[in-house]
């Protein structure tokens, strides 16, 4: 892979593993050689609120924050939060889609409604998108809790890492009781 700066963003809400995520994500990069930055936002993420997670990586990082328009790959837990941050995505950026709808408190409470048909409108503005139901998936390896190793999986069909390197990271991030199902979830990811 180029040792150019490359900015991964991933978005979602509270309790989706958007942070787990984006460490385990980190600890392959670094393993990998790259220099790593990371930043995180976890707002109201206990109550469901918005989470992001910016990873900068590169020979040489400077900042943890990515700016409006510099994303290459958006990764996103939940449809709607996909929507918040296209701004950040570059005109030739990837986009992962969890295909997940949880509605924010203000659609619960009938004061607005949730956005229809974003996907399809996120597919008209940009080239690469990639749509997966990896909460469906991860319940196929024993737990929808998993559905952020699924993305992780995904993900990793976009970065040019030896799968050994990630193998070895999800090795060290999970007990072994829960080691088996999420590598099962990752490999469904990694083979969308």
């Amino acid at each position: 892979m180029n040792k150019s700066v490359q900015n991964v963003l991933l978005v979602g809400v509270g309790g989706q593993g958007i942070i787990r995520a984006s460490d385990i994500l980190s600890a392959v990069l670094m393993r990998a050689g790259f220099d790593v930055k990371k930043s995180e936002v976890h707002g109201m993420a206990q109550r469901g609120g918005c989470v992001s997670s910016h990873v900068r990586f590169g020979s040489k990082v400077y900042s943890p924050l990515t700016k409006k328009g510099d994303v290459d790959i958006l990764v996103s837990f939940e449809k709607l939060e996909t929507l918040r941050y296209l701004d950040y995505l570059k005109a030739d950026g990837k986009v992962i889609i969890n295909d997940e709808e949880i509605y924010p408190p203000s659609v619960n409470l009938g004061e607005e409604a949730y956005p229809a048909d974003a996907t399809n409108f996120i597919k008209k503005h940009f080239t690469s998108v990639k749509v997966v139901n990896a909460t469906e998936m991860a319940l196929r390896s024993g737990d929808r809790r998993m559905a952020n190793t699924v993305i992780l999986g995904v993900l990793s069909s976009y970065l040019d890492i030896e799968y050994r390197v990630w193998e070895d990271v999800l090795e060290e991030s999970f007990p072994p009781k829960i080691l088996s199902g999420n590598k099962e979830a990752f490999e469904l990811g990694r083979g969308v």
